[in-house]
């Protein structure tokens, strides 16, 4: 395991490596064992294993009336986290203290979704509200597991640690001066005295108080701006896999680990996907020049993933190839539209209007066609968004392909070399790939292109093998 002696570190657990008692003592154990090495830590906790995904479960069975499917998820919910307790804290007291405040918690809880049952409807704020209780009930067990183990441990909400957010619920965005301010007054004390602050992920607290949710990766947004207010050392991003990978092992057995990648280059790796890492959880690590590290919370020793302001030469341009399913290409079609100020706008209006994130975009230069990634579940939707926002006659033709993949080439040792691009497409071509769209950004780390989905994996291998970024 590695010895890392009397730094700051944040560290991050996530579903997975709380998923149970035995995974909630397992983390437990690599708190105790840096924390006894004289490292000052801070820990953020996910929710349980699938907890969250009950919990939308249980917002859906309220506001439609299901009530014999509410009262099961209740049921189960009390069952999984009341077993994680027994199993997790060994000491009796502190078990029983924390059976109790299990049980408050779900007693709340069966309050607040009775209400929406009631009233068959849900506001943003009741629902992040009844989000919350996955982080707050798996931190207050882990903080109670680590007392047990003889950790001086503190529990923290979000809110409670400084993390103040708008008023976007559902998707929060932290107040980043304030919240820098409010960590250090309220979790300076707590390392000072040698004790360790768990914190609940993914939740924090508008100025008036009310708890709000950060969307997805906010767990991991959370260490990341934790990391940045205390001036940590390191954030660890504790996961099941070994680190970034140049691929997909499920695609390609010698998909390697990924020692130390640029923020930009990691930036570009979770947004299509890279297991382990979400782009937000970058962003505080981005502006305050924070180290973050992704560790398997089941093979501590590997060395991680070490995400930094620079990267390292590997000994080629690619870093990294990944493929994006599950995505749909829509192309809209319209002589009428070229050189018309605002048709590409009013598109993209369109689909923001419906609620609809843009994967990828490609226009061609006579302005007669643009070409748009969307995820495929979407996809019905999105065509009938731009059909309502088009003036008739301005668009000749909508086509959907559902039956196509991204895949994207990373790395930025790409930027400024010339015969990238004629590399990657070539070695596609070697394999008979037809390429149907292609976009690359100003950044000049990212070339990412569209084929059939049939196509998909071997696009990769091909890449992957190319540039040798195998074992």
């Amino acid at each position: 395991m590695q010895e890392i002696i009397e730094l700051r570190l944040v560290f991050k657990f996530g579903g997975t490596s709380l998923a149970g008692p035995d995974r909630i003592r397992n983390a437990c154990s690599l708190v105790k064992h840096y924390s006894m090495l004289g490292n000052r830590l801070v820990v953020v906790c996910s929710a349980m294993g699938d907890t969250t995904d009950h919990l939308f479960a249980l917002l859906s069975a309220a506001e439609e009336g299901r009530r014999d499917e509410m009262d099961a998820i209740l049921t189960q919910l009390e069952s999984d986290h009341l077993e994680a307790t027994r199993g997790a804290v060994d000491d009796g007291e502190l078990r029983r203290a924390a059976e109790d405040r299990v049980r408050a918690m779900l007693l709340d809880l069966r309050h607040i979704i009775s209400g929406i049952y009631f009233l068959r409807e849900s506001t943003p704020k009741s629902r992040d509200l009844i989000l919350s209780f996955g982080e707050r009930l798996s931190t207050w067990i882990f903080t109670c597991s680590l007392r047990s183990m003889g950790v001086g441990a503190e529990y923290f909400e979000g809110g409670d640690a400084g993390i103040v957010t708008d008023s976007e619920f559902g998707y929060a965005t932290p107040l980043f001066e304030q919240c820098l301010t409010l960590v250090r007054e309220r979790l300076e004390p707590v390392l000072s005295r040698g004790s360790v602050a768990v914190v609940t992920g993914f939740i924090g607290r508008t100025p008036d108080g009310a708890i709000t949710t950060l969307g997805r990766g906010g767990s991991d947004l959370t260490a990341t701006l934790l990391g940045w207010g205390l001036g940590a050392d390191e954030v660890w991003l504790w996961t099941d896999v070994d680190g970034l990978m140049t691929t997909d092992p499920r695609i390609l057995k010698t998909a390697k680990v990924i020692p130390q990648l640029s923020y930009d280059e990691a930036i570009e790796m979770a947004v299509f996907g890279a297991k382990g890492l979400h782009p937000r959880a970058l962003e505080a690590s981005y502006y305050g020049g924070i180290r973050v590290r992704i560790k398997n919370t089941f093979n501590p020793s590997a060395p991680g993933t070490l995400i930094t302001s620079s990267s390292i030469n590997t000994g080629t341009l690619v870093k990294a190839v990944l493929l994006l399913r599950d995505v749909a290409m829509i192309t809209v079609k319209g002589a009428t539209a070229v050189g018309r100020p605002g048709s590409a706008a009013r598109i993209l209006q369109s689909l923001a209007n419906a609620g609809i994130n843009i994967v990828m975009i490609s226009q061609s230069a006579s302005e007669s066609s643009i070409s748009l990634i969307v995820a495929r579940r979407l996809a019905d939707r999105a065509v009938e968004a731009i059909k309502r926002s088009t003036d008739a006659g301005m668009v000749q033709k909508i086509e959907c392909e559902k039956d196509v993949a991204v895949v994207a080439v990373v790395g930025e040792g790409m930027k400024g070399t010339p015969g990238v691009a004629s590399r990657v497409f070539g070695a596609v071509a070697k394999r008979g790939i037809n390429v149907r769209m292609i976009a690359q950004g100003s950044s000049e780390l990212n070339i990412s292109f569209v084929v059939k989905e049939s196509d998909g994996v071997e696009a990769v291998k091909a890449i992957h093998e190319d540039y040798g970024l195998g074992a």
